[in-house]
């Protein structure tokens, strides 16, 4: 009895090592599968910004009233307009006078405020399907001259400029339009804030609406021009 004992007392311990190490193994085994799981996820879904990166496409077919478009993608304000394809209207800004796509917007403290604060240098442009309605020459045409006052300004440097009568929608606003080059422009007056300017064109489904500070008419042959460009630019091949 006392040898069994005795031989028990010896093996006992080394019995028991041996079958935790043989519970321990396969929970280490699945640890070392769940790191590895995570760290291939972790890479998958790290991002990839940064220079030298991959981005999407400098430009973007974009079809707007069934008129197709060459897009800068970097000149799409709204993150969700940003995809080929069809859409209802896409919203961009270009650079004035480069007519270059903007960069990333600068971060700016309170120390580099007031040196962030620079002369507005950006051209707006809206394309929107016009689903048939009045064409903006039309418009200048036959409605606005309803709501001017009869008396024009003389044409100062080939610009000329029409009140808006104060009893109409457009009270606030003057009517500018030059021949060559063509230009017609609605822009609101300097008041608390600076005058901005609206000028349309239309290319097939689709209409463009530009915006652009009222300062800048005092060179407006190269407004006219810009928006020309532009509208070149933008225009994909005709299908």
């Amino acid at each position: 009895m006392l040898e069994f004992m005795t031989v028990f007392s010896a093996t006992s311990p080394r019995s028991r090592n041996a079958r935790a190490s043989a519970h321990l193994f396969p929970i280490a085994l699945a640890a070392a599968f769940a790191a590895g799981a995570v760290a291939l996820v972790a890479y998958l879904l790290w991002p990839t910004w940064g220079a030298g990166s991959a981005s999407g496409p400098a430009r973007l077919p974009v079809s707007v009233g069934s008129t197709l478009f060459n897009v800068p993608a970097a000149a799409i304000r709204m993150k969700i307009q940003r995809h080929s394809g069809p859409q209802e209207r896409i919203d961009l800004d270009f650079l004035y006078p480069s007519l270059e796509a903007p960069g990333a917007p600068r971060h700016v403290t309170a120390d580099t405020v007031d040196e962030a604060l620079q002369p507005i240098d950006r051209l707006f442009v809206s394309i929107s399907a016009h689903h048939d309605a009045l064409a903006p020459e039309a418009r200048v045409a036959t409605i606005y001259p309803r709501y001017l006052d009869p008396t024009a300004t003389a044409p100062e440097d080939g610009l000329t400029m029409r009140k808006s009568r104060a009893d109409t929608p457009y009270g606030s606003e003057d009517l500018f339009s030059a021949a060559s080059p063509a230009l017609s422009a609605r822009c609101t007056r300097d008041a608390a804030t600076p005058g901005m300017c609206l000028a349309e064109r239309r290319i097939d489904g689709a209409d463009l609406t530009f915006r652009f500070p009222r300062s800048w008419l005092s060179n407006w042959r190269d407004v006219a021009e810009a928006l020309d460009r532009l509208t070149a630019q933008l225009r994909g091949p005709k299908s």
